[in-house]
């Protein structure tokens, strides 16, 4: 995995972001979902693969109703360390903006008995275009697929829930506090 991109997009002179470097959890793989208030609020959700945070743009935010089809946009990959990144990235650096981490926890192949070896798998899924997962986060929980759109543009992707125990339509957007630091979008602004 290539961590080019990102850093190439950064002055780290400028942000409090951390330098793009590979590293691994220790066991369970994570994932995060920070709320970014850049150009435009969106949702930023980040999976663990290969010791890098392959990463998608949410617009609308994630949904627990397998009725919405989230716009996913996949964006580069970001570093492990990016998972406690909270706090301002300043004007005329990409990405300007606030940050918060909305969730995190662990995750796993919704198949995972059939795999034999996960990272495998899931660069196998990616490059299909279809990763089926489970979630165990503070406030996302149960299945999810990302799966691609064949568009034009081909970092297109749709996040959708599937029907567990855990859907419902409340919105748990309305849950808008980070789940490190208990602050809003609008408590770090000031």
């Amino acid at each position: 995995m290539s961590l080019k991109e990102y850093n190439q997009k950064r002055n780290f002179n400028s942000t409090a972001e951390p330098e793009g470097e590979i590293k691994k959890s220790t066991s369970e793989l994570i994932f995060v979902v920070q709320k970014h208030a850049a150009s435009h609020l969106h949702y930023d959700f980040r999976l663990e693969m290969d010791g890098v945070l392959k990463s998608w743009a949410i617009p609308k935010g994630p949904s627990m109703n397998p009725a919405d089809k989230r716009l996913a946009i996949m964006v580069e990959d970001h570093p492990y360390s990016y998972k406690d990144f909270e706090g301002t990235i300043p004007e005329g650096n990409y990405g300007a903006g606030n940050v918060i981490v909305w969730d995190n926890g662990t995750y796993t192949l919704a198949d995972e008995a059939g795999a034999d070896n996960t990272e495998s798998k899931l660069q196998s899924d990616l490059q299909k275009g279809h990763l089926s997962f489970i979630l165990n986060g503070k406030k996302l929980k149960g299945e999810f697929v990302l799966v691609k759109l064949k568009t034009k543009q081909e970092n297109t992707w749709l996040l959708i829930k599937s029907k567990d125990q855990y859907a419902g339509d409340k919105d748990i957007l309305l849950q808008d506090k980070s789940v490190i630091s208990n602050r809003t979008i609008e408590n770090l602004q000031k």
